[in-house]
C-alpha cells in the first residue's frame, strides 16, 4: 500500500495536486482515505486508478455520506447473469443472443433495437422456461442483499431499474430487499412468449428519469447513488451524486465517479464509511 501511495503522491505532485492527507479508516483496515487540495476529477481518477488498480474507489468533492436514494441495474450488477442470455439457452440460441447483449452493453448497439431483436428470437418459447431459468440459473451477486438491506436500515430508498424483465426482476427484488422495480414486460399468449414486449421499453432514458423522479420526491439536496455495469446505465450513473460502476464495461466506468473492480458489493458500504458491525442482511 505504501508503495502505491507513494507512487500516487508523486504522480499527483507532478501535476501540482499535493495530498492534503492520507489515512486508513479506523473501522476498516483496507479502506484508504485521501484528501486533495485541488485537481481535476479526470486527472485524479487516472492517477489513482493507475497507482492502485484494480481497486474499489469513490471520489467526491464533498464529504461522503450515506445516500438517501439507491437506484441499481440488475443484470451483471445485482445478479451475476444476463437474464435474456440465460433464457435464450432454454431455446438453444444463447450464443446468438449473448453476442448482441455484449455489444449493447459495450455501447456498440442501440439498446432499444438490440432488445427488440433479442426478444424476437424468443418467439414461441414456453413461458414455463422463465421459472426454470430463475430457479436454475439466476444467482445474486455476493453482498447484494447486505448492500440493499444496510442502505435501507440507514433510511435509503432502494429501486431496482432494469432493461430486463419484470418476470425476473420482481423475484430478484423480493430476494434482495428492493422497494420498487422498474423493468420491461415480456409478451405472453397461450403460455408462450410472443417475441414482443408488452409495454413501452425501459431503456437508459427511463433509468435516468426514474432516478430523477425518485430524487424529486426526496426534495432538494438529496444525495443519490446509482450502480450499473453497461452503457445503458451511463445516464443514471452520471446523474447520481455517487455513480458506481460495478466490474463495468469501459464506457460505463469512464462515466462513473466510483467503481468496484476488486471486491464484492459490500465494498460500496466500505466506501460510504459504514462499519461492518452495522451491516444488515
Amino acid at each position: 500500500m505504501e508503495t502505491a501511495l507513494d507512487a500516487a503522491a508523486a504522480a499527483l505532485a507532478d501535476k501540482g495536486w499535493a495530498m492534503a492527507g492520507a489515512q486508513m479508516l479506523d473501522f476498516c483496515g483496507d479502506v484508504l482515505e485521501i484528501q486533495l487540495a485541488g485537481g481535476d476529477a479526470t486527472g485524479v481518477r487516472a492517477v489513482l486508478d493507475a497507482s492502485f488498480g484494480p481497486c474499489d474507489l469513490l471520489m467526491s468533492d464533498a464529504e461522503i455520506v450515506v445516500p438517501q436514494l439507491f437506484v441499481s441495474d440488475m443484470d451483471s450488477t445485482m445478479i451475476g447473469q444476463e437474464c435474456i442470455d440465460e433464457l435464450a439457452d432454454f431455446a438453444g440460441i444463447k450464443p446468438q443472443i449473448a453476442e448482441i447483449t455484449e455489444r449493447a452493453m459495450q455501447g456498440e448497439l442501440d439498446f432499444a433495437s438490440a432488445l427488440t431483436e433479442r426478444v424476437g428470437f424468443l418467439t414461441g418459447l414456453e413461458e414455463s422456461a422463465i421459472s426454470r431459468c430463475l430457479d436454475q440459473r439466476i444467482v445474486p451477486m455476493a453482498g447484494a442483499r447486505t448492500l440493499v438491506e444496510t442502505l435501507k436500515a440507514r433510511g435509503c430508498r432502494t429501486v431496482l431499474v432494469t432493461g430486463g424483465f419484470h418476470a425476473f426482476a420482481d423475484p430478484v427484488a423480493e430476494m434482495l430487499g428492493f422497494e420498487r422495480v422498474v423493468g420491461n414486460r415480456l409478451g405472453v399468449a397461450d403460455g408462450k412468449l410472443t417475441g414482443k414486449l408488452a409495454a413501452e421499453i425501459v431503456d437508459s432514458t427511463t433509468k435516468r428519469q426514474t432516478l430523477e423522479q425518485e430524487k424529486a420526491r426526496l426534495g432538494d439536496g438529496a444525495v443519490t447513488m446509482a450502480a450499473g455495469d453497461g452503457a445503458n446505465d451511463i445516464p443514471m450513473i452520471e446523474a447520481a451524486t455517487y455513480g458506481m460502476a460495478y466490474y463495468a464495461k469501459p464506457k460505463a466506468k469512464a462515466a462513473a465517479n466510483g467503481w468496484v473492480d476488486r471486491g464484492d458489493l459490500t465494498s460500496i458500504l466500505k466506501l460510504l464509511g459504514i462499519p461492518q458491525s452495522d451491516w444488515v442482511g
